[in-house]
């Protein structure tokens, strides 16, 4: 979220905080832990996913790339220097590059140049140490996990608890992948989820940027997909088309045609003005659902009415941002603070 999105959002939720009514089988909004606890640990790792679950987080979200072995693994981006230490590793220099994806020269180390094995040998980092000092206190501690791993630590905190976690993984640069790496990030995922026995009616969606990815795994079988929307730009693999184009009534409509949710950038769902934008009411006419990103504790993604202290990276109070989601109707809520938005949407307040 930008730092000078809904200027005038405090005086428009005053006290008015919603405890969203019990859904069947979660609470609603949904709270879905993005990248894992990331506001508290290095994102997408092990770590950082239990964290999450053990803060109540209804669906834990890996972003998943490929390694030139063909093995799914957690990564924000293909290119990992700002989040592993992959850059101070000697053995590893040569295989620096500069790529252009999705349009874009990037320069650094790909996922898809390294085998798992090689992989393996590095160590996660904090990608925002200045603002999260504490989560950069336990760089160096985790390796990068497979989605089989994942998969195996849900399953496990499942048995745990006794309640369920869902999925939800997001094909990062599919079409980059499979044009210039040759590797089919669809099929690997379909494949890792029959291996795993997760059928479409367990608690998972799928994500993606891109649209040719959500309309094959529409054709091949029946797994909820997301179509994911950002404020600007559009999708990678369809330059003629403009995230702003799909989330119109007619765009809306289009998107329900391959998928069953929108995941949108928090400021195509909430004005800047701090009211409610026509996506959701747009999106639910159309039979979508609309899950909304970024919830953030620090100040630096707050609006100035929510901001507390001093320092972009001091806790806000992103409760009363939950609050204001919540009002909008949206289905779920991509957050770095699970814990937070659990006992925001029971109804806490934020602290003294």
């Amino acid at each position: 979220m930008g730092r000078g999105l809904f200027l005038n959002v405090l005086a428009l939720i005053g006290a008015a905080l919603v405890t969203p009514a019990a859904a069947q089988d979660f609470g609603r909004p949904l709270v879905i832990a993005h990248r894992g606890a990331s506001g508290e640990r290095p994102e997408h790792t092990l770590a950082a996913y239990e964290r999450a679950i053990d803060q109540g987080a209804d669906y834990i979200e890996p972003d998943l790339v490929a390694t030139r072995d063909g093995v799914l693994v957690a990564r924000h981006e293909t290119e990992i220097s700002g989040t592993t230490d992959v850059a101070e590793r000697p053995e590893f220099a040569d295989r620096r590059r500069t790529r252009t994806i999705d349009g874009h020269a990037v320069t650094g180390w790909f996922a898809e140049d390294f085998t798992l094995a090689e992989l393996r040998r590095l160590r996660a980092k904090e990608r925002l140490p200045a603002l999260r000092p504490a989560s950069a206190r336990h760089d160096g501690l985790y390796p990068v996990p497979t989605f089989a791993e994942i998969v195996a630590l849900v399953r496990a905190k499942e048995a745990e608890t006794g309640r369920r976690i869902g999925l939800y993984p997001e094909l990062k640069h599919s079409g980059y992948l499979l044009e210039e790496a040759g590797i089919d990030t669809v099929a690997l995922l379909l494949r890792e989820l029959a291996t795993a026995g997760i059928a479409p009616d367990d608690p998972i969606y799928i994500q993606s940027f891109e649209i040719a990815p959500l309309r094959r795994l529409d054709a091949l079988g029946d797994y909820r997909l997301v179509q994911l929307v950002a404020a600007e730009g559009g999708p990678a693999d369809a330059p003629e088309m403009r995230y702003a184009d799909m989330v119109t009534i007619a765009g809306t409509r289009r998107i329900a045609e391959y998928a069953d949710a929108v995941g949108a950038d928090i400021r195509l769902v909430i004005e800047s003005d701090g009211t409610p934008g026509g996506l959701v009411s747009a999106a639910h006419a159309a039979g979508l659902q609309v899950h909304a990103w970024t919830l953030r504790k620090e100040n630096v993604f707050l609006p100035p009415s929510l901001r507390r202290g001093d320092g972009d990276g001091s806790r806000g109070c992103p409760e009363k941002l939950w609050a204001v989601l919540a009002r909008t109707g949206v289905d779920g809520v991509f957050t770095d603070d699970p814990g937070i938005a659990v006992a925001a949407r029971a109804g806490a307040t934020c602290p003294a």
